[in-house]
């Protein structure tokens, strides 16, 4: 009940957090958002509560590229509506064990973990919000959500995260070369792109409160229109928050500073599409992101991570070596206290060897390299490298307004998916970096270290489940095709 009134109080507040957050940052850049009507339109209806349902967007089944294109990128996006849940009930649902930002801040060692007290992690009784983080996360997702702001603002209140109106952006990536430079990013009104971006940017945040989260829209989910995003994002993460576009002109320059220790931080990326033959700087001879490629997650001072996917196989940015690829594990928990027991592998989590590119120096001369090897091959590289909590049947809490598929799911979400992965380790690597005060170089610098902390306590080394096609990886000690090197453990090693 206090939290209700609460919400009620600060409706005023969410709205004009949501204005104030999206329409300077929308209207800086050249051409207006497509909205929707202004003509009341009937409720979207519900799907019935009798039974949980287990639903998957259209934006995150396989895309077909156009032509002269080399791949379309889909979401990594899976949503729960689960059984009994009234609309307008608020999180923790009693009687379900679904994730809060405090429940897995304990899994993952960020909050005290109250054993002693009987709460194990608990849900419906963790309540140590995650603290810390700093500089800049930016997320890439294509087209456009216009209840991102206000979304985000009901998300921190709910779960009592510090949000201030400086510290969310939202960036439209119209260059002169992007596919809607004169008319503005669009919006996807299947609604599974605006569930992506509400997943990506509340995840993030609670992971890292205290950072600067931009969200960086890209025209469409199409390679040249995310290639410029991930431009855009690489320049405000580098540069403070200059997007290197130029107002009259629409000319891109990148980089759009010189990249400096001032400006570092994050890019996260829970899309991806199926590998092609040019993707490596070595087959594509690209080392400026002229093209989309591996050359575009190579500006200093940043960490870029992306989604291992939510099938057997590999997707590509996921494969780059320029990247974190971040994979799926599953929550277990006491169906009768809904107590944290342990992890294992998600059976859908993406994982296995990539086709195209060659093996990085962080899985083969690093301290268990042999390990690496022994499963992986001394060839090509593998993936993914770091895992999150990903099983929708496991899943998050997310608010989101926007309609998926014409379809309400009374605003509040279990989402599941590596989409999860990918911003919450963003957030994650944030957090441990503001704290140590010690920000990576590059990817490959942050992954170097990862693949030092196998078989160390920085990390929980994942031994249980499956994955893959028949589901023929294991999860096995050291490092294994479907957790990588393990679950973060604390912030000590990152």
């Amino acid at each position: 009940m206090k939290r209700s009134i609460e919400l009620v109080l600060v409706l005023t507040a969410v709205v004009l957090f949501g204005l104030a957050t999206s329409m300077p940052a929308q209207e800086s850049l050249l051409g207006a958002p497509v909205r929707a009507s202004a003509t009341a339109q009937p409720d979207p209806p519900h799907y019935p509560s009798a039974v949980s349902t287990l639903f998957i967007p259209k934006s995150s089944q396989p895309q077909t590229p156009p032509t002269g294109h080399k791949f379309a990128a889909n979401t990594n996006v899976e949503v729960v509506a689960p059984a009994g849940v009234k609309p307008g009930e608020l999180p923790p649902y009693p009687g379900y064990g679904y994730e809060t930002p405090a429940s897995i801040g304990c899994v993952y060692g960020f909050v005290p973990n109250y054993t002693t007290a009987g709460y194990n992690c608990n849900p419906y009784k963790e309540n140590y919000s995650i603290t810390g983080g700093g500089k800049t996360i930016a997320i890439v997702d294509a087209y456009d959500d216009p209840s991102a702001p206000g979304d985000l603002a009901w998300f921190s209140l709910q779960f009592g995260l510090p949000l201030k109106l400086t510290q969310f952006n939202v960036v439209w990536a119209n260059s002169s070369n992007s596919s809607c430079f004169f008319s503005g990013v669009p919006i996807d009104y299947t609604g599974g792109w605006e569930i992506e971006e509400s997943l990506d940017i509340e995840w993030a945040h609670a992971m890292a409160p205290s950072a600067n989260i931009y969200l960086v829209e890209a025209c469409s989910n199409e390679d040249t229109d995310l290639q410029q995003a991930v431009m855009v994002a690489s320049n405000v993460v580098s540069c403070n928050g200059n997007t290197g576009i130029n107002l009259t002109t629409g000319e891109l320059t990148y980089p759009a500073c010189t990249p400096s220790a001032t400006g570092a931080g994050e890019v996260s990326m829970s899309w991806g599409g199926g590998e092609f033959a040019d993707e490596s700087i070595a087959n594509s001879g690209d080392t400026t992101c002229a093209e989309a490629d591996d050359s575009c997650f190579t500006t200093p001072n940043i960490v870029y991570f992306a989604s291992s996917g939510d099938s057997p196989g590999v997707i590509w940015p996921g494969t780059s070596p320029n990247v974190v690829s971040a994979g799926g594990l599953t929550n277990h928990r006491n169906s009768a206290t809904l107590n944290y027991e342990f992890q294992s592998a998600w059976v859908f989590g993406g994982g296995g060897q990539s086709a195209v590119e060659l093996q990085p120096s962080y899985q083969s001369a690093t301290t268990y390299a042999s390990k690496v090897q022994a499963i992986c091959g001394t060839t090509y590289r593998c993936v993914p490298d770091l895992s999150f909590d990903a099983d929708p049947w496991t899943g998050v809490y997310v608010y989101d307004t926007f309609p998926i598929d014409g379809f309400a799911y009374y605003e509040w979400l279990i989402v599941g998916g590596t989409s999860v992965s990918a911003p919450a380790l963003a957030g994650v690597i944030n957090n441990a970096a503001s704290r140590s005060g010690v920000w990576a170089a590059s990817s490959n610098a942050e992954l170097t270290t990862l693949y030092n902390d196998i078989g160390t306590s920085n990390v929980y080394n994942i031994t249980y489940g499956f994955c893959g096609y028949y589901m023929g990886f294991v999860a096995l000690d050291y490092w294994n095709l479907c957790t990588g090197v393990g679950a973060p453990r604390g912030y000590t090693g990152k």
